[in-house]
């Protein structure tokens, strides 16, 4: 089995009520979380010895206006030391929220900051929710669908 998908499946086996749903895309394995389960998850997926992500690569989401949670936050997990990916999915409300993943890898503050500029999701936890790229007072979040395209 590969190593993703072992993953995937010691998640559904060490969590069966946090798994919403889960799978493989073009080879990148992937589980869909409860919301409220993924800080346990995740810091299970980094400390466990037969997991060891150690690496958040990124943390970014979609949106998905149509659907009763209309994000969907996505954090992208590596372990060095298995060479293995990992793709944790979660649902979240108009703006969230989730909770911050700060606490287990320092390169979630950079990630949540830019989704959360993006898109509008706030992270609960996160020690410096602001604005990272667009200016403080600016009032839209430029990756939501329905974010107006200039058809100059």
């Amino acid at each position: 089995m590969e190593d993703g998908a072992r993953a995937a499946e010691l998640v559904r086996e060490k969590f069966p009520d946090a798994v919403r749903s889960h799978g493989s895309e073009c080879g990148q394995h992937w589980v869909e979380l409860e919301t409220d389960h993924v800080l346990e998850v995740c810091a299970w997926l980094r400390d466990d010895e037969s997991t060891q992500f150690d690496y958040l690569v990124d943390v970014t989401a979609v949106h998905w206006p149509e659907q009763e949670s209309p994000m969907q936050v996505v954090y992208h997990l590596c372990s060095y030391a298995r060479n293995d990916r990992l793709r944790v999915k979660t649902p979240a409300a108009d703006k969230g929220p989730v909770p911050s993943l700060t606490g287990l890898w320092l390169s979630a503050a950079w990630n949540e900051r830019e989704t959360y500029d993006m898109f509008g999701i706030r992270f609960e936890g996160h020690p410096d929710l602001r604005r990272i790229l667009m200016p403080d007072d600016y009032t839209d979040f430029p990756l939501r669908k329905e974010f107006p395209l200039y058809r100059g």
